[in-house]
């Protein structure tokens, strides 16, 4: 039986600063979706620090609008278990994106 998912799918557009000096910015907008949990693994990879990092190897297909289909390549993370989770990867299955989580995201959140 797969897992239901309900979460923040978080998009980011890139936004020259304000100072206009060629420097650019994530801005995020979140969506929520619908979707399952069709896979749901875990890793430990040693890092360089002291803890070894913690990865997911989940795959979450979501019902996807048209705008996440239209604008799929800008899916930063999802917010997934109460953390944040870098996507990895995005499959166009429409009606369905199947999204391939990776490690725990700390980029900018709106």
């Amino acid at each position: 039986m797969m897992a239901r998912f309900h979460g923040e799918v978080g998009y980011a557009d890139s936004v020259e600063t304000p100072e206009g000096s060629g420097v650019w910015e994530d801005v995020i907008t979140e969506t929520n979706y619908y979707g399952d949990v069709i896979r749901n693994t875990r890793k430990t990879e040693s890092g360089e620090g002291l803890n070894d990092d913690l990865t997911v190897g989940n795959s979450i297909s979501i019902v996807a609008d048209d705008y996440a289909i239209k604008h799929f390549f800008k899916i930063k993370y999802v917010n997934w278990a109460g953390t944040l989770w870098t996507v990895t990867n995005v499959e166009v299955r429409s009606p369905r994106l199947i999204l391939h989580l990776g490690s725990v995201y700390n980029g900018p959140t709106p």
